[in-house]
């Protein structure tokens, strides 16, 4: 009888060091990372898959990229998810183009093993992915709100807002955290919905694109010439209104508040064509993710909740009681900090 307790004793410390050893072998094996971002044109998904690439190969991990055709492609991003599901990764980046239309996607994922985080954009709802690495655009809308309130302080105010498309929650959150910082009634950051006071009196869906921001632009001046005010979602679209304008000889007359901070917006604010920028950090958001599912293949320990990863107002000109860096300081930390 003692024997056979021996055995037992022997067999199950033999299959306590088994499970131990394939546990060890399981979190050191090569973190396997994919990202997804909207499109392969902005400006801004280009350097963050550029910062997610280098983190990636600097902390020993393999990476692969896809994205969608365009703004808005919600198909496309869910078949890169179940490409790289089936390809073997351990975490998926994504900036979600469709908040709620991903979801499903999204779970099958995570209910593979695979850790899912979003980066700059939400998911609707936002517990779907198992963390948020984000800008707060509420408050990046509130700061160009507030520096356009100032600049045009006296002066009535006819605002055409050139948005990205409806219903995403950071074209919501930019356009109603604007209104809210120019003092004008908005919705609160968690309504998907663009509020629309009397004082806007052109809203167009660009996409987030330099061509649509232009004709956005053209059509919301045939409908009131006398827009004083454009805000815009990006800065892409903030360089397509400033066409429109220059073409109908108005871009001295009115002025342009976007949201991004890349290296060719602030020197768009530099040329005077965007009065202001509020400046996020796409580097730093790829390399938090990176970091994120390189530690979660080597202890399973995932990421959890929300990052904010920081948010500038950058102005050539600064203005009273509005916190501002200047142009130095944007060129120096364009999608970079």
């Amino acid at each position: 009888m003692r024997k056979s307790t021996g055995i037992v004793a022997a067999l199950a410390l033999a299959g306590l060091a088994l499970t131990a050893l394939s546990s060890v072998v399981a979190q050191n094996k090569q973190p396997f990372i994919g990202l997804i971002t909207k499109t392969e044109s902005n400006p801004f998904f280009v350097k963050m898959k550029e910062g997610a690439s280098k983190e990636a190969a600097k902390l020993g991990a393999k990476f692969i990229s896809a994205a969608g055709k365009t703004d808005g492609d919600n198909a496309g991003q869910v078949a890169a998810i179940e490409n790289m599901v089936a390809a073997g990764v351990n975490t998926i980046l994504i900036t979600p183009s469709d908040a709620k239309a991903i979801v499903p996607a999204i779970k099958k994922a995570r209910d593979a093993g695979v850790q899912v985080i979003a980066l700059d954009s939400p998911t609707d709802p936002e517990d779907a992915v198992d963390a948020l690495f984000a800008t707060n655009n509420y408050q990046a809308g509130v700061l160009i709100g507030e520096y356009a309130a100032a600049v045009m302080k006296g002066k009535k105010p006819v605002i055409a807002t050139l948005d990205l498309f409806p219903g995403h929650p950071v074209g919501a959150q930019r356009h109603n955290g604007f209104l809210q910082g120019f003092g004008l009634p908005s919705y609160e950051a968690d309504s998907n919905e663009l509020a629309k006071p009397a004082e806007v009196v052109c809203m167009a869906d660009t996409y987030g694109d330099q061509a649509k921001g232009q004709t956005a632009m053209e059509n919301c001046l045939q409908k009131n010439p006398n827009i004083n005010l454009v805000y815009t979602i990006n800065e892409p679209a903030a360089a397509g209104a400033y066409q429109a304008l220059k073409a109908a000889g108005k871009e001295k007359s009115v002025i342009i508040v976007s949201v991004d901070g890349g290296c060719e917006g602030v020197r768009n604010v530099d040329r005077g064509v965007i009065a202001a920028t509020s400046q996020q950090y796409p580097l730093k958001m790829a390399a938090l993710g990176v970091a994120a599912g390189v530690k979660y293949a080597k202890s399973g320990v995932k990421a959890r909740g929300y990052v904010d990863t920081g948010v500038t107002l950058i102005a050539k000109q600064p203005v009273p009681g509005v916190s501002s860096k200047d142009v130095k300081y944007g060129l120096a930390n364009c999608w970079g900090n």
